[in-house]
C-alpha cells in the first residue's frame, strides 16, 4: 500500500479493535505461547464459538507442554473428538513431545524452530510469536486472506501460489511497529465480524476508504472462490459387531488416513463380504447381519456413506478382549475417542438396545 491514507491501515484496525474487538477470549488471559499455540491449532477451519469450550476443557486436562507431552494419545484424542481434522490433535501431541525433549518443555521463541515442529506452518508460528511475545510476524489465516484479497483486489484464488505470495508480501508490509499482539487479533476479528464471506458490512469498515474492492463496488468478487472439484463418494460398511454380553467391537484406526488414531467399528470397503472379514481377521462366525439407516459424512476431498450392519455372532468372542488395537465396549460405559459419525451410529444403537438383534431373514 503506497503512502498514508488518513491513518495507516494497522492503526485504523487497532482503533476499531479497541472498541469492537474480542478482548475476553480464554487464550488471551493469560496469553502465553502455549495457550496461543493450542488455540491457533484449534481455530484452523473451526469457528471461535465452537473452539472455546474445547479449549477450556483441553487446558484443564493439559495445562502445559509437559502435561500434553506425557499424556496418552487416547486422552488427547478423546478431548478433541468432535472438532474434526484429527491430524491436528496428533500433531499437537507429537510437537509437545518434541518441545519437552528439545526445548525444555517450552514453546520455542525462534521462528525457524517453530517451523520444525509437526503441524506448525508459517501463519501459526507467526501468530504464536506475535500474540505471545509481541514479535513482528504476519499471519495469513482464512479471515486475513479474505480481508487482504479484498483490500488489494487480488483476482486469483488465495490458495494459488501466486496469490499466496502476494498476500504474504502485503500482510508483512502492513504490520505496525507496536501492539503486534492486538493487531494480530484485530485483523482476525475484523475478518470474522465485518469483512465476512457473505454480506460484509462494508459501510462500517474502518479501512474501506482505500479498499480496492469496495471502491470498485465489486466486493462480492473477492476473494476468488476455490476452483470447483467434484468430491467422489466412497462407500463403506460399519460393522457393529455384538458379542454375547451385548458389547460392541471397536478397533483403533491406523495413524494415517481418515480418523487416524481414533476408535471405530471395523470398516468394510469396496463391497467386501462381512462374513469373510469376520472369519479371516477375527476368527468369528457371523450369525446375522441387519442393515441400519445409512449415514453420510463429508470430508474435505470426498464424501463417505456408511452402511451400518448390526451383526450377531455365532458363539463366544471373548478371545479379542486382550488383543492390541481392539476392544469390546459397553455402550453404557465411557467410550474412547470416536469420530463424530461413529458417535451418532453408536447412539442410535444404544437407543435400540432394548430390542433384541433381529433374526436372520429366511427369505
Amino acid at each position: 500500500m503506497k503512502g498514508v491514507v488518513r491513518k495507516r491501515f494497522a492503526q485504523r484496525l487497532l482503533d476499531w479493535f479497541d472498541q469492537h474487538g474480542r478482548h475476553d477470549l480464554p487464550w488471551q488471559h493469560p496469553r502465553s505461547a502455549y495457550r496461543v499455540w493450542i488455540s491457533e491449532v484449534m481455530l484452523q477451519q473451526t469457528q471461535v464459538k465452537t473452539v472455546v469450550p474445547y479449549f477450556e476443557r483441553f487446558m484443564q486436562r493439559f495445562p502445559d507442554v509437559a502435561a500434553l507431552a506425557t499424556a496418552p494419545l487416547d486422552d488427547v484424542l478423546l478431548l478433541w473428538a468432535g472438532l474434526g481434522y484429527y491430524a491436528r490433535a496428533r500433531n499437537l501431541h507429537r510437537a509437545a513431545q518434541q518441545m519437552l525433549a528439545q526445548h525444555g518443555g517450552e514453546v520455542p521463541q525462534d521462528f525457524d524452530a517453530l517451523l520444525q515442529l509437526p503441524g506448525l506452518g508459517r501463519s501459526t508460528a507467526g501468530a504464536i510469536l506475535a500474540q505471545a511475545h509481541g514479535a513482528r510476524h504476519a499471519i495469513l489465516d482464512g479471515n486475513v486472506k479474505r480481508v487482504l484479497a479484498r483490500h488489494a483486489a487480488i483476482a486469483e484464488w488465495p490458495g494459488h501460489p501466486n496469490a499466496a505470495k502476494q498476500l504474504w508480501t502485503i500482510a508483512e508490509s502492513l504490520l505496525p511497529q507496536q501492539r503486534l499482539a492486538d493487531y494480530t487479533q484485530a485483523i482476525m476479528d475484523f475478518g470474522a465480524s465485518l469483512c465476512t464471506q457473505r454480506a460484509p458490512a462494508c459501510t462500517r469498515c474502518p479501512v474501506n476508504v482505500d479498499c480496492r474492492a469496495f471502491i470498485r463496488q465489486d466486493v462480492a468478487r473477492f476473494p476468488a472462490p476455490r476452483p470447483r472439484r467434484e468430491r467422489p463418494l466412497r462407500l463403506a460398511s460399519a460393522l457393529l459387531i455384538e458379542n454375547a454380553e451385548g458389547e460392541i467391537l471397536l478397533e483403533r484406526r491406523p495413524p494415517v488416513g481418515i480418523w487416524g488414531g481414533l476408535w471405530c467399528p471395523p470398516l468394510l470397503e469396496d463391497g467386501g463380504d462381512a462374513a469373510t472379514l469376520l472369519s479371516e481377521r477375527y476368527g468369528l462366525r457371523l450369525l446375522s447381519a441387519v442393515a441400519l439407516p445409512r449415514l453420510r459424512h463429508a470430508f474435505t476431498h470426498f464424501e463417505l456413506e456408511l452402511l451400518p450392519l448390526r451383526i450377531r455372532l455365532d458363539g463366544a468372542a471373548d478371545t479379542l478382549r486382550d488383543c492390541a488395537g481392539q476392544r469390546w465396549v459397553k455402550l453404557s460405559d465411557p467410550l474412547p475417542a470416536l469420530p463424530a459419525p461413529v458417535s451418532k451410529l453408536l447412539q442410535r444403537l444404544k437407543t435400540s438396545t432394548d430390542q433384541p438383534c433381529p433374526e436372520p431373514s429366511t427369505a
